[in-house]
């Protein structure tokens, strides 16, 4: 069995998606991707990962509400959720402290995932 922690990659730009792989891989992780929402949902319940790097604007069912199902449920709440976005709003109504607002560079993406992990930073805020 892998000891390395299992991050879920949410992005709906397949570059921005495989540059977040590369560089979470080279950096020591077991990464799975999706594309929209609702395949995130469905891996997370398959497969629950050790955090979530999600991004808000997605096809079919968009990032606040895939954060809102993670946070709802007793198997995943716990799990970090990190936020990226390339929106300026206020976004503390999500509950999430690990925000990265685009551009996002792979060393801010990889120490971010760090810290959360790390810190034990919950997806939930309750």
């Amino acid at each position: 069995m892998s000891s390395r922690r299992k991050i879920l990659i949410v992005e709906d730009d397949e570059d921005l998606r495989t540059l977040f792989r590369v560089t979470l891989t080279l950096a020591g992780y077991d990464v799975q991707e999706a594309g929209d929402g609702l395949e995130a949902l469905r891996q997370i319940d398959h497969s629950p990962p050790d955090l979530v790097v999600l991004e808000l604007m997605l096809p079919f069912v968009g990032g606040a509400a895939v954060r809102q199902e993670i946070a709802t449920h007793v198997f995943t709440r716990d799990i970090p959720v990190v936020i990226i976005t390339g929106s300026t709003k206020d976004l503390s109504e999500l509950g999430v402290a690990c925000v990265l607002r685009k551009p996002v560079t792979p060393e801010e993406l990889v120490r971010t995932v760090a810290s959360c992990l790390a810190s034990g930073i919950r997806g939930s805020t309750s």
